[in-house]
């Protein structure tokens, strides 16, 4: 059953994330008068086709629902019988023109990651650290034992009054060490309330633990969607941070493959809807800017060219890019099976 969930999870993840992507690509063509072959929903061979009439465009669904691409006209992609429009071919265009059909693609996976962090934020929430209300109980914990709820609010420990999660936290925690039997006074509802919980040492955590977690502040919807940037630039520079860590050594490489992104959106599919969306958030915005990166095969190797193109008023020759683009993506391709190579050793042989 779980594999069946990872799969389907992945399959979600995949269409949603690289559809979005290759929308960004077709839709800046469009909007600067490249013509577009195809745009495909899937991989393999076509289940459903339909052929625009007013541009002469192939909708597609394959056979394998894994992402979908979207085929440019004049990008050596052109299949028999397909005729390229005078002046519409995406190697005719102008450079400016190139870089922002490269561009867009990954440009819409970071505006679809501030799309869910915003619904995230405003549909589920963040953890509020400004109140010492409840919001979750461990299960097999002391607060569940003593029949503290959900909802509750903590208003001293010991006789000493708390208002944030924080220092509320760190005050068990203190008096825990001291004394494994804390007096904890609540606020349910209208009602007063005081419990004598024994808290011991947890042997899995290494330190006294009530189990109970922070309650959830949802957004109103602007200000979720305004918060959503915050969040999605902090992530972004997260990111970058780590691949330049990786990049100078500071920081072993920990690459996971599609099998471990399976793994874990399964995962985060069966801890719930939220936990999904802020997940996938993730998987756009890594995707997004991954893609970015100045590699050949990727947008980013590509964007490079252009950019080169644009500096020197000089292009490389169509056959000498295609080679390198070529030789870049056989590299990817070797890399991703070693990583799904170790990504299966470590589900099978590590658990």
């Amino acid at each position: 059953m779980n594999i069946l969930i990872n799969i389907i999870s992945l399959i979600i993840l995949l269409v949603i994330c690289v559809v979005v992507h290759e929308f960004g690509h077709y839709i800046t063509a469009r909007l600067l008068g490249v013509q577009v072959h195809e745009f495909a929903l899937g991989m393999g061979p076509a289940i459903f086709k339909h052929r625009s009439k007013k541009n002469n465009m192939l909708w597609s669904i394959r056979i394998l629902p894994l992402g979908g691409f979207c085929r440019l006209a004049g990008m050596d992609e052109d299949e028999e019988g397909e005729e390229v429009i005078p002046g519409q071919g995406f190697d005719e265009q102008p450079a400016w023109k190139r870089f922002f059909i490269l561009l867009n693609g990954s440009l819409f996976n970071v505006i679809l990651a501030v799309v869910l962090m915003g619904l995230f934020l405003w549909g589920h929430g963040v953890m509020n650290m400004d109140s010492s209300m409840i919001g979750e109980i461990m299960p097999d914990f002391p607060a569940e034992a003593a029949g503290i709820q959900a909802g509750d609010k903590i208003l001293k420990v010991n006789g000493t009054e708390v208002s944030k999660w924080r220092e509320t936290s760190e005050k068990i925690r203190v008096e825990a060490l001291k004394d494994p039997e804390v007096k904890i006074e609540i606020l349910r509802g209208e009602k007063n309330l005081s419990f004598n919980v024994n808290i011991p040492v947890s042997q899995t955590y290494g330190r006294p633990m009530l189990g109970i977690s922070p309650s959830y502040s949802r957004m109103g919807f602007f200000e979720a969607f305004y918060n959503s940037l915050t969040y999605t630039y902090r992530m972004s520079a997260l990111m970058l941070r780590g691949f330049l860590d990786l990049i100078t050594g500071q920081q072993e490489a920990d690459v996971t493959g599609p099998v471990g992104i399976a793994s874990m959106s399964g995962q985060a599919m069966r801890s719930g809807f939220w936990d999904f969306i802020s997940f996938m958030a993730i998987i756009a915005l890594n995707l997004g800017i991954l893609n970015l990166f100045p590699i050949p095969a990727l947008d980013g190797g590509r964007l490079l060219f252009v950019l080169l193109e644009m500096i020197v008023r000089r292009r490389l020759p169509n056959k000498i890019e295609n080679w390198i683009h070529t030789a870049g993506f056989a590299v990817l391709l070797f890399l991703m099976v070693l990583i799904t190579f170790k990504d299966v050793y470590n589900i099978f042989f590590t658990h």
